[in-house]
C-alpha cells in the first residue's frame, strides 16, 4: 500500500513544477475578475448583479472557443512525443486560424444577443448596467480566442510560463484600467460598469500580442514558426483538429452553461440572489483554477505517454495528478466551511446606510452558498483533471454526453426544482450543481479507467 502510494507521490514534484504557471495565470485571470467585484460592488449590488448577468452571456460564448482551442495541447503534445516537428508545425498554424475564425463569429454571436437580455425576465436596473458591459467583453472574445491558439500550442510543448507571463501582465493593466475607468480618476471619464469591460478588452489584446512576440522571437519554439508559409489550409488537419474541438467545446458549454443557469434561475429570485451568486461563483472560481492548472498537466503528461504508447506509466501519471487534486480540494473545502461567513464582505461596502439592507441580505445568501460550494470543491476538481487526461488520450466524444447527462440531465432539473419551486432559494439552485459535478466525476473517472486498462491489455496481446 505504502509503495503504491510512494509511485503517486514520486510524481508531485514535476506535476506541481509544470502546472504552477498555468496555476498563476489563471489564477491572476480570476484576481482580476475578484478584482473586478470588488470594485463594481462598491458601486452597489445592482451594478455587481450587472457584471455576473453579462458575463453569463460571455463565458458561453468563451467556452465553445477554448473548447476549441483545447484540441491544440494534446495534438502537440502527442507530436512532441513523437518528435515530429512537421506535425507540431501544422497543427499550430491550422490552430490558429480556427481560433481566429471562431473568435470573430462569437464575437458576432454575443453582440447579436445583446437584445434578449431584456427579454429574460431579469431585475431591470441589472439589464441596464449589462447592456454596454456585454458589448466590450463580447468584441474582446476575439483576442482572447486567439490568446488561447498560442496558449496551448505553447503548453503543448511542456512550455507553461509564457502564458503566464502575458497573463500577469496584462491582469496588472487591467487592474489599473479599472482604477481609472470605472471610478473616472485623472483624466479618464466615471465609466462605471461599463469601464471595467473597457479595461478588459484592453488587457486581453495586449495579452495576445505577448505571446506572439514571445512565440515568433523565442528560440524555444524556432523549429515550429520559422517555415510557416501562408497557403491553403490541409483540410484533413483542420478536420482532425475540429473533430476533437468539437465535442470539448461542447465539454466546457455544458459545464458552463450550467454555472450560467445558475446565474440565470438566481436573478428570477432578485438583485440580491444573483449578486451573492456572483460572489460565490467568484470565490469558488479562484480554487477551480488548481483543477484547471492540474487538468492542463494531465493533458499534456496523458498526451506524451500516448505518444510513446507507454500506457502503464501513462495510467500512474494520471493517477498521482488526480491524487493531487484530491488533496488540494480537501484544503479548499476546510478553507471555505471555516471563512463561509468572512468571505461575503470582501466584495460589499457595508458602512453606506442606505444600501445596509440589501448589503446583509447578499452576505447572507453568499454565506450558506460557500457552505455548499464547500462540498463540491472536490466533485469539481476531480471531473476537471481526469477531463484533461481523457483529451490527452483524446477521447472526447464519450466524456462529451456524460457532461451533457451531468449537467442537463441531472444537475440543472435539480437546481431548476429546488430553486425556484422550494424554500431553499439559490442555495436549492447549488444544490444542484453539486449533484451534477458529482455525477459528471464519477462517470468521467470510470470511462478514464476503463479505457486506461483496454490499452494496457491491447498493448499486452500486441494490438493498439
Amino acid at each position: 500500500m505504502l509503495n503504491t502510494f510512494q509511485l503517486y507521490t514520486k510524481e508531485f514534484r514535476y506535476n506541481l513544477n509544470l502546472a504552477y504557471p498555468v496555476i498563476i495565470g489563471l489564477l491572476g485571470h480570476t484576481l482580476v475578475q475578484f478584482i473586478d467585484n470588488i470594485m463594481v460592488g462598491q458601486l452597489g449590488t445592482a451594478e455587481l448583479a450587472a457584471v455576473s448577468l453579462g458575463n453569463s452571456f460571455f463565458f458561453v460564448a468563451m467556452s465553445l472557443g477554448i473548447g476549441f482551442s483545447t484540441a491544440i495541447t494534446p495534438l502537440i503534445a502527442e507530436s512532441d512525443g513523437m518528435k515530429n516537428v512537421k506535425l507540431g508545425r501544422n497543427v499550430f498554424f491550422h490552430g490558429l486560424i480556427l481560433c481566429l475564425l471562431l473568435g470573430i463569429l462569437l464575437s458576432i454571436g454575443v453582440l447579436l444577443s445583446k437584445p434578449l437580455l431584456f427579454q429574460m425576465g431579469q431585475p431591470e436596473e441589472v439589464v441596464v448596467f449589462s447592456f454596454p458591459y456585454l458589448q466590450w467583453v463580447g468584441i474582446s472574445l476575439i483576442p482572447l480566442i486567439c490568446f488561447q491558439g498560442f496558449k496551448q500550442f505553447s503548453e503543448g510543448l511542456s512550455f507553461t510560463r509564457p502564458a503566464m507571463y502575458a497573463t500577469l501582465l496584462g491582469n496588472v493593466m487591467n487592474v489599473i484600467l479599472n482604477y481609472f475607468l470605472i471610478f473616472g480618476n485623472w483624466i479618464f471619464p466615471e465609466m462605471g460598469v461599463e469601464g471595467a469591460a473597457v479595461g478588459t478588452l484592453c488587457s486581453r489584446c495586449f495579452m495576445l500580442l505577448f505571446m506572439a512576440v514571445y512565440v515568433r522571437y523565442n528560440t524555444r519554439f524556432i523549429l515550429f514558426v520559422e517555415n510557416i508559409k501562408f497557403k491553403l489550409p490541409d483540410w484533413s488537419l483542420l478536420k482532425k483538429i475540429i473533430r476533437l474541438g468539437f465535442p470539448s467545446a461542447l465539454q466546457m458549454f455544458f459545464e458552463v452553461f450550467f454555472f450560467t443557469a445558475a446565474i440565470w434561475l438566481s436573478g428570477f429570485l432578485g438583485k440580491n440572489p444573483q449578486a451573492a451568486n456572483q460572489i460565490a461563483l467568484n470565490l469558488s472560481s479562484m480554487t477551480f483554477m488548481f483543477a484547471m492548472g492540474l487538468g492542463v498537466t494531465a493533458m499534456i503528461r496523458v498526451g506524451n505517454q500516448k505518444g510513446k504508447k507507454d500506457f502503464v506509466s501513462l495510467k500512474r501519471i494520471a493517477h498521482s495528478i488526480f491524487l493531487l487534486i484530491f488533496i488540494f480540494d480537501i484544503a479548499f473545502c476546510l478553507f471555505f466551511l471555516l471563512g463561509n461567513q468572512y468571505l461575503p464582505w470582501l466584495y460589499l461596502d457595508g458602512t453606506n446606510p442606505l444600501q445596509y439592507s440589501d448589503v446583509s441580505e447578499v452576505v447572507t445568501i453568499a454565506s450558506s452558498l460557500l457552505i455548499v460550494s464547500a462540498f463540491f470543491q472536490i466533485s469539481d476538481g476531480i471531473q476537471a483533471v481526469v477531463l484533461g487526461a481523457l483529451r490527452g488520450l483524446q477521447d472526447v466524444n464519450i466524456p462529451a454526453w456524460i457532461t451533457f447527462f451531468s449537467y442537463g440531465v441531472f444537475g440543472f432539473p435539480i437546481s431548476y426544482y429546488l430553486g425556484l419551486h422550494t424554500e431553499l432559494g439559490t442555495v436549492g439552485i447549488w444544490i444542484g450543481l453539486l449533484s451534477g459535478l458529482t455525477a459528471s466525476a464519477s462517470l468521467l473517472f470510470l470511462r478514464f479507467h476503463y479505457l486506461t486498462k483496454k490499452l494496457i491489455l491491447n498493448l499486452q496481446h500486441g494490438t493498439t
